[in-house]
Order: structure tokens, then sequence, then C-alpha cells
């Protein structure tokens, strides 16, 4: 049977080596000038860091480009596509066309994972990116598991899934919390606006709480719940799905590191036997709801259920 990867997004070095005695398998990282939505900044020499590291432990490393790039940032791809493969990191995470090319202008084989957050829907697209250089397509956090399965069987290239944590609901380029919901909206107010990792966006008709922050590719505003999976993988591991992410934005290390521990345990547990599995995945998922925020409940997202927010 095919080995799952479980990819994490580290906070630092620090916690990229906590991680890796976790045991995840591999990690995401990058900078707010080509990457989105990261859990920490890590610049070049970061990065070279970090491939030492994991290199050291057998595990991967994959840099975050997925930005949509406008005019004034095309011309540094090229170079930074080059640091990169003298690093020698294991993948490149893009959604923007623009990344092939400029792949193709510094003469670098870094593989290219394909990612656009919300149109990665079905096998078609993923394979038609795959001719144009991806081996791996990142799917929409929208899709039920029938279909993501259906994707897997059809695909030619690797698939990778989120199986937990926050998901991105919206995001619009510009800083829009003060320009609309504080002044205009009665309904809705943002709460520690001048506090950039602690802002809500409250909903009072449903009683949620929206996570939201602004950064430099702009306003991210993500779901009330968090994610998990970690008591209904069986289906993802019998359709040997490629990669299993965990996303810690917005999250404590601690937290994320412990998760991880989580996950390992299950992902192994079920490639010793099915039965192994199902033995402690109740226990497991008891453990990470002993320790979730009490502003962040736990669902399994849209795996059983209509794209509807």
């Amino acid at each position: 049977m095919k080995k799952t990867e479980l990819l994490v997004t580290p906070a630092n070095l620090e916690h990229l080596t906590e991680l890796i005695e976790a045991g995840a398998d591999a990690f995401l990282v990058g900078e707010q000038f080509y990457g989105l939505r990261l859990a920490g900044e890590f610049s070049l020499e970061d990065i070279k860091v970090a491939r030492k590291r994991t290199k050291e432990h057998n595990r991967k490393l994959y840099v975050a480009m997925n930005g949509i790039f406008h005019n004034d940032k095309v011309d540094a791809l090229v170079p930074y596509m080059q640091k990169l493969q003298e690093i020698g990191v294991d993948g490149i995470t893009f959604g923007d066309p623009a990344v092939i090319i400029a792949r193709r202008e510094a003469a670098v084989s870094i593989p290219l994972h394909w990612n656009t957050e919300q149109t990665a829907t079905n096998y078609f697209t993923a394979n038609y990116w795959g001719k144009r250089g991806a081996t791996r397509a990142v799917l929409a956090r929208e899709l039920s598991l029938d279909e993501i399965v259906e994707v897997k069987e059809n695909a030619n290239v690797q698939i990778e899934v989120q199986v937990h944590g926050m998901t991105c609901m919206f995001q619009s380029k510009r800083s829009l919390l003060g320009n609309y919901f504080l002044f205009q909206d009665k309904t809705m107010e943002v709460e520690n606006r001048s506090k950039n990792k602690n802002m809500f966006l409250h909903d009072k008709e449903r009683a949620n709480k929206y996570p939201i922050y602004e950064d430099e590719n702009g306003t991210h505003i993500f779901s009330p719940n968090d994610m998990c999976m970690i008591d209904e993988l069986d289906e993802l591991l019998d359709a040997e799905i490629d990669s299993l992410k965990i996303d810690g934005i917005l999250h404590d290390p601690s937290y994320v590191t412990t998760i991880t521990s989580l996950y390992r345990q299950a992902i192994d547990a079920y490639e010793h036997s099915k039965s192994s599995y199902k033995e402690i995945k109740k226990e497991l998922f008891k453990q990470i709801e002993a320790i979730q925020p009490p502003l962040r409940p736990l669902d399994t997202g849209f795996f059983f259920k209509e794209t509807v927010y």
C-alpha cells in the first residue's frame, strides 16, 4: 500500500523541528511576498536551514508561491526560483500560471503543486495542469468525500487534501476591514482590529465568529469552525490520497504539534491494520476536543455535506 504523506505548516524553524519529532512527513513554508495565508514567515535563509533539517530526517520541504502576481512582482519570480533550486527544495505550490513561465525561464526542475484554493474541483482541470508541469493538485476544500475519491481515481497527478484546520472563505487584495463592515453593516462588527492575529468578524444572527486578518496580500476571512477528519480518515486512506494536510494558520504552534502527533498515530495505526485505526480513532478525536480553542468548534468541513457557507 502506498504511504500517505502528512503535510504540516510550521510557524518557524523551532516549530519545524518539533513537528519533525511529532511525525510530520513534509512541510509547506514561504514568505508573504510570494505565498498566501502562511502559518509563519520563512526568509530564503530560513528555508535554507529548514531544508538542511528536513534532509537530515528524510522529510520533504515545499515552498509557497501561490500568490496572484501583479506586474511589479513578476521580475522577482525567476531569481527566487533559482535560489530555491540551489537550496534543493522538494516542490513549489502555485496558482498563478506566471509561475510556470518563470520556472521555464529560470531553467529549474523543482516539481510544481497546483493550488488555487477554490477551482481545483475536477480531475480534468487537475490533469490539464499536470500536462503543463504540475505533479500535484491541491483540491478545493468545498469538495465532498465522494468527489475527492473520484478525482483521485481519474487524476494523473498526486492529490493533496486538507484534513485539519481553518479554511479560507474569502479573500480580497484590498484592506477591507474599516472600509465596509465596521461602519456600514450593523449585523457585523470587527473585533480587535488593532491585533492582526486576534480579529474576528461577528455574525450575530448565526452566533458565529469568523477569524480575519490582513497582510501584504489583502484581507482573509476564515471559517468559524476547524475541520477535523481524524476519525474519518478511512476512505481517504483507502483511496490512497497522496498527501493529507494540517493547516496551522492562526493556531498556537504547540496546538499544531499535538495535532500532528495525533494524526501520525492515526495514519500509522491504519497502515498497520484498519482495525487498529478503528480501535483508537474515537480516543484520538477526544484528545483533540480536549485542546480545541472554545471559539473554534470542530466539524468535518464539506466532506459530508453540500457546499453552503
